[in-house]
């Protein structure tokens, strides 16, 4: 990069650092520190949320997710509106009647303490995992960029996001969240623009999204009924919304960001605003992606996108070949941007067979480059084993880094690693406030000052943060990262939502009966996730009417006196 891009990326970040010191410093007590003495107006849940929601990892690997198949993961979310409204009516008035730091405290008020804690558990195994994504999403930055070991990158980055975190508290993560989220969208627009600017000038704006629609980057909606296929309109809408609904009902992350409003009616309102925002904007990041792909339609890609692994093959015994490789792909794509120019006449012409002969041709040509670099792929896992064979997460920031003018590479790294440092910092608030008040407090020490729980919960935050950064070493396994946090994530939402409905809706349902309903759902999910390929989406709900069914089942086949709460 260059003198003037490290100055704007540094200064950023060293701003986002100090500002989130200074505005989280006075907190007295841990209602201070997790929710902010509950004083935050309805704009500043909603971009605490996004924030939280928002991470590196969507910006990162979001664009490369379109690039490699297309824009049909924004299906993803349109769950997320009918989850916004169902909370916004029912968790969010009983979460602010009862008063409580994290959603779990109300588990042990409608079941019991066994109950509370298997939820409380359940988050911190999943959402601690994926906390270590979030970190490793900017080291993978870092690593392109310098060279860098992986390991130096995620200490770094982590270290960044737990100085402020564990300083500030929750009043540090909403008020860095805002003007992190200002920094993001900015640089996402830049970069937009930018990308349509290098398209080829005779080549109009809606053409280049008939270019998207014909090569299969657009494939926005699916309504066809797949249990295997991850993202369809059934998966979005019913998978997603009981996603949607354990992730911002009962994941502690998202819980605590509204919990710091200030009145029930500021924190409906930044839920949702949330659920009008979130989908509009996930289209636009995808659709940046697209926008992506076509550019390098027209502008020769590398090969393999992270360039590291590529320097390392270049300085191997296996270079020559390589680099025969490289002479072969990039022929493959004069020949293809011909096959593509002709398609692009054609649909000037809208000539309905000589279009369709043209995506023909074009089709084969892509299918002779994508030979040739699947080759080059084989021959660099051959050399280096262990070496990923995705490049995924490294489309965008290969553009970013190549293309963008001095400056304006700094800025948009800098909003991708601020993206990181938001939602990163929420989880981490989040894993210290459950550890503290649904197992500290509850278990170990139930009475002591308000300065011990302040100074248990910052330690607490600070080990959240290294065992992110040491989870954060084994992420490069996992593949696209914004498909690994969902998978994730998608392994314990819907056992965690099932509790609370039983809770909500349930009455007659004991707190024995749900406890070992609970642990049969779970089994059920991580034997789909194991030995079926049922899409993760579908986990989700799976999970969540497991526990229903079970939980029900239980309470009429047990002995009364075994069920009793």
């Amino acid at each position: 990069m260059h003198f003037l891009d490290w100055i704007v990326l540094s200064s950023s970040l060293i701003f986002i650092v100090v500002y989130g010191v200074w505005k989280g410093r006075g907190s007295k007590d841990i209602t201070g520190y997790f929710l902010a003495d509950r004083s935050m107006r309805w704009y500043t849940v909603l971009l605490s949320i996004m924030a939280t929601q928002a991470s590196a990892i969507t910006f990162l690997s979001a664009p490369g997710q379109a690039y490699v198949d297309g824009m049909r993961f924004v299906q993803f979310y349109f769950g997320l509106p009918i989850g916004m409204v169902i909370l916004s009516i029912t968790a969010v008035p009983i979460y602010h009647k009862l008063k409580v730091h994290t959603a779990y405290e109300y588990l042990e008020k409608r079941f019991d303490v066994n109950t509370r804690i298997l939820a409380a558990l359940l988050f911190l195994a999943g959402r601690g995992l994926a906390a270590g994504l979030t970190i490793y999403a900017p080291a993978l930055i870092f690593s392109s960029i310098l060279g860098w070991d992986i390991t130096y990158t995620n200490i770094v980055i982590g270290t960044m996001v737990v100085i402020y975190t564990a300083s500030g508290g929750a009043r540090a993560v909403n008020w860095t969240h805002s003007y992190q989220m200002l920094i993001i969208m900015f640089g996402m627009f830049v970069t937009f623009g930018m990308i349509l600017y290098y398209l080829p000038g005779d080549l109009s704006f809606m053409e280049a999204t008939h270019v998207a629609g014909k090569m299969g980057r657009l494939n926005i909606i699916d309504f066809q009924f797949d249990w295997n296929s991850r993202y369809n309109v059934w998966s979005g809408i019913l998978g997603g919304m009981f996603l949607q609904l354990s992730y911002f009902g009962t994941d502690q992350s998202q819980v605590q960001r509204y919990l710091t409003g200030n009145s029930i009616t500021q924190s409906r309102l930044g839920l949702l605003m949330n659920g009008l925002v979130k989908i509009p904007m996930q289209f636009f990041i995808l659709f940046l992606g697209a926008m992506v792909f076509v550019f390098y339609q027209y502008e020769a890609p590398p090969i393999f996108f992270n360039r590291v692994e590529t320097e390392k093959v270049l300085s191997s015994p296996v270079a020559e070949e390589f680099t025969e490789f490289q002479a072969e792909y990039q022929q493959a794509f004069r020949d293809k941007r011909e096959k593509l120019t002709g398609m692009v006449s054609a649909l000037r012409n809208e000539d309905a067979r000589q279009i369709e002969q043209a995506r023909q041709s074009l089709s084969e040509a892509r299918e002779r480059q994508e030979h040739i670099r699947q080759s080059a792929i084989a021959l660099m896992q051959q050399n280096q084993p262990g070496m990923d064979p995705k490049d995924t997460n490294y489309i965008f920031l290969s553009f970013v880094t190549n293309y963008l003018p001095v400056g304006l590479v700094g800025l948009i790294i800098a909003a991708i690693i601020a993206a990181s440092m938001s939602s990163t910092s929420g989880e981490l608030n989040a894993l210290a406030s459950t550890t503290i008040v649904d197992i500290y407090r509850r278990l170990i020490k139930p009475i002591a000052s308000d300065s011990h729980f302040l100074k248990v919960s910052k330690l607490s935050t600070v080990l959240w943060g290294v065992y992110a950064i040491l989870f954060a070493e084994f992420a490069s396994r996992l593949g696209s990262l914004i498909e690994a946090v969902n998978i994730l994530g998608s392994l314990t939402y819907g056992p965690i939502l099932g509790i609370f409905l039983v809770g909500f809706y349930a009455p007659r349902i004991g707190a024995r009966a749900t406890f070992i309903g609970a642990f049969l759902a779970e089994a059920v999910v991580l034997y789909c996730f194991n030995f079926t390929d049922i899409a993760f989406l579908w986990y989700n709900p799976i999970g969540c009417l497991g526990v229903v069914f079970f939980a029900a089942l239980l309470q009429v086949l047990l002995p009364r006196q075994a069920l009793r709460s």
